[in-house]
């Protein structure tokens, strides 16, 4: 197991501090793993909600390299997904869990957000439906640079949101991280709308492992853990979790 370099507890949430993003992989990979495993000596089977983006990715082959998971009794959902964005676009968050996640351990079902629906409104409900029919034990996250949590970016996030998915318009910062980030070329690519589950349901979750690590997160970090609960910073509201743990580098804990 990895020490941390730092441990220290905001409000409710623990905070772990790693001397790299390699480190925070391995690390959570490893809490997971022993969740997961011991979750699965309990009950016939686990419901587990993906985040997608650069966060995840060394995390994900981490968690997949430690083997001894069942992953047949795992039943897998996601976060968000962009509207209109069919299943083989080279940004959809359909396609990149299938070939990082599903392809590789074979979960009893993932079932996806339909981006490309015909009709959002009944897709948003379809999906609502799934996940109130689960109790979510673990949800993976990410924390965007303007501290949004799945796309509940600030002035559509609501920390008593009454939907468990709903469309969203996308702000200009979260359209452009994901330019910065390599999904698309420009900003003019990037759809203006997208699906999301909401904060309560997030928050529902038995266990929350949310990483976020480099130096472009520092100011979101450090804004999150010294201000206050706020949804100008939806990211905060994880302040109020208990069952939550965040996982960072030094590069993105250098302003705390």
């Amino acid at each position: 197991m990895i020490a941390a370099l730092r441990n220290l507890r905001v409000s409710e949430l623990q905070v772990n501090v790693y001397n790299s993003e390699a480190e925070i992989a391995r690390a959570a990979a490893e809490i997971v793993y022993e969740y997961l495993y011991n979750v699965l000596q309990e009950r016939e089977s686990v419901s587990v909600l993906l985040a997608t983006g650069n966060s995840q990715l060394k995390f994900l082959d981490e968690l997949i390299s430690l083997g001894g998971i069942d992953w047949s009794r795992v039943t897998c959902f996601h976060l968000d997904e962009y509207l209109g964005i069919s299943a083989d676009h080279p940004a959809s968050f359909r396609r990149y869990l299938k070939e990082k996640v599903e392809q590789k351990v074979n979960p009893q079902v993932f079932h996806y957000i339909e981006g490309d629906a015909q009709q959002p409104l009944i897709e948003c409900a379809r999906y609502s439906g799934l996940l109130q029919s689960h109790k979510i034990d673990l949800c993976l996250l990410g924390i965007g640079e303007n501290g949004h949590l799945a796309f509940n970016d600030p002035f559509v996030a609501d920390f008593d949101d009454r939907y468990t998915v709903k469309l969203v318009k996308l702000d200009e910062v979260n359209r452009q991280q994901q330019v910065n980030t390599g999904y698309f070329s420009n900003i003019e690519q990037v759809p203006q709308y997208a699906f999301t589950v909401t904060l309560p349901t997030i928050c529902a979750a038995r266990k929350i492992i949310c990483l976020a690590p480099s130096q472009r997160k520092a100011k979101i970090i450090a804004k999150m853990l010294q201000g206050e609960v706020t949804t100008t910073c939806p990211a905060s509201i994880l302040l109020h979790q208990p069952q939550a743990t965040l996982f960072l580098d030094v590069d993105s804990a250098s302003l705390i």
